[in-house]
């Protein structure tokens, strides 16, 4: 009757093991084996289930590491599993788990509990019982963001798990303009005082105001075009005051949300005009071209690769479209809009994305991908390689990389071979 405290995390093994019985599992052909012995669904899913069981219990041990690893544990199997059954049994268990942790725990406990408050809502996805876990957890989560005594690393989380959450279940505008208003509480933060025109100094609080102004660009893709116009005659005079700022990811946070609120105008105005376009576009080829000795060069690669991006979309209307391939389908992220639902999701699911893309419901309806795809046992055999025809093929891909990679570091090359 006691705790089951022997319980072992959860593991990369039991994701690989499960994904199996899952058709969305079949991403990569590489994953099947000719002659594989049969795997008992039935009894592996009791087995995973019994292991859940247990993390979710131990939220409420008395140690703060034990109650760390089980949230550490569920955020593992909520990224790589569709767990939808067993979640909704549980919801107002695991709302309470949460809640306790946010509220109570220190600050590595209050992100992972944070972390998977975004990953249930994502498993729930939009509905009822989804909004009643937001009317639990939004409160809290507004408060630990608000709270200048809390870690920045918590309130960080929290404005991230604020956004991600209400995207996710509010069809209520009120309650989307009040978390919005709360972040913008932080991020207008970063803006410059009259003071302080020249530029805008990193601080300890930077994390915070890029996390806040991710999280509300995010919320501000569903709002209404009446709260668009709004937002965009607020803000799109003071975001690039945020390019100047010493802290290379606020600068790319701003240049993209600049980008985005720049779409979103021009879609809601055929006619939209902005005044100070064109100390706009100075500010943004500077940054495309920045060659200061003083950065990091990845720094200077990745800033100059962004915002040659955010220059040709202000200037030109233009977006270099993506391919994202996930099993045997393929996504188009063609607009500025979707590449920040994106990046967001990614960032939350991280190596699950894949998987969650195939098969979860709710990210398939916001990227308008239609319902899963079955694979049938013909489609499966036309994927399956053997193992000597793997080796096949990453031999050739790693002798090609490395040749390619050799001429590159060459400094006797020809530069001109390249062109």
């Amino acid at each position: 009757g006691g705790q089951p405290r022997n319980v072992q995390p959860f593991s990369d093994e039991d994701a690989s093991i499960e994904t199996m019985s899952h058709c969305s599992g079949f991403s990569d052909p590489a994953s099947f084996t000719e002659d594989g012995p049969e795997v008992d669904e039935e009894a592996t899913q009791e087995d995973l289930e019994y292991k859940l069981k247990g993390f979710i219990d131990l939220t409420l041990d008395k140690s703060a590491k034990t109650r760390q690893g089980a949230l550490e544990s569920l955020k593992s199997a909520f990224t790589s599993k569709i767990l939808y059954e067993f979640v909704m049994e549980r919801r107002m268990t695991l709302t309470d788990s949460i809640e306790r942790c946010i509220k109570k725990g220190k600050s590595d406990e209050q992100c992972a509990a944070a972390g998977l408050a975004c990953l249930l809502c994502v498993q729930m996805g939009s509905g009822i019982e989804s909004e009643e876990i937001f009317k639990t957890l939004g409160p809290v989560l507004k408060k630990i963001v608000c709270d200048g005594t809390a870690s920045i690393q918590a309130r960080q989380a929290c404005a991230t798990c604020l956004g991600v959450c209400c995207f996710i279940v509010t069809d209520d505008i009120t309650e989307l303009c009040s978390t919005m208003e709360c972040l913008e509480n932080i991020f207008t933060k970063a803006y410059p005082r009259d003071r302080d025109t020249n530029g805008v100094s990193s601080t300890h609080n930077t994390v915070l105001h890029i996390s806040a102004l991710l999280a509300w660009t995010l919320l501000l893709t569903i709002c209404p075009i009446n709260e668009v116009k709004k937002k965009i005659e607020m803000h799109l005079h003071k975001l690039p005051s945020l390019l100047s700022c010493d802290d290379l990811h606020m600068r790319i946070a701003a240049g993209e949300t600049l980008a985005l609120l720049f779409e979103l105008a021009r879609e809601t105005d055929a006619d939209f005009f902005y005044e100070d376009m064109e100390l706009l576009t100075e500010k943004l080829r500077a940054l495309a071209t920045d060659g200061n000795k003083h950065r990091a060069k990845v720094d200077k690669r990745k800033q100059r690769s962004v915002f040659r991006d955010v220059l040709r979309a202000i200037e030109e209307r233009d977006f270099p479209t993506e391919m994202v391939k996930f099993g045997p389908e393929r996504m188009y992220i063609d607009c500025w809009v979707k590449k920040q639902t994106y990046d967001t999701f990614k960032e939350i699911l991280g190596s699950g994305m894949q998987f969650h893309l195939q098969s979860n419901d709710f990210l398939r309806n916001v990227f308008e991908l239609g319902p899963p795809v079955m694979l049938d046992a013909a489609a499966l055999k036309t994927m399956k390689i053997s193992r000597f025809e793997r080796h096949l093929y990453n031999s050739a891909a790693f002798k090609a990389r490395t040749k390619a990679r050799s001429k590159c570091r060459d400094k006797r090359a020809d530069v001109g071979e390249f062109f």
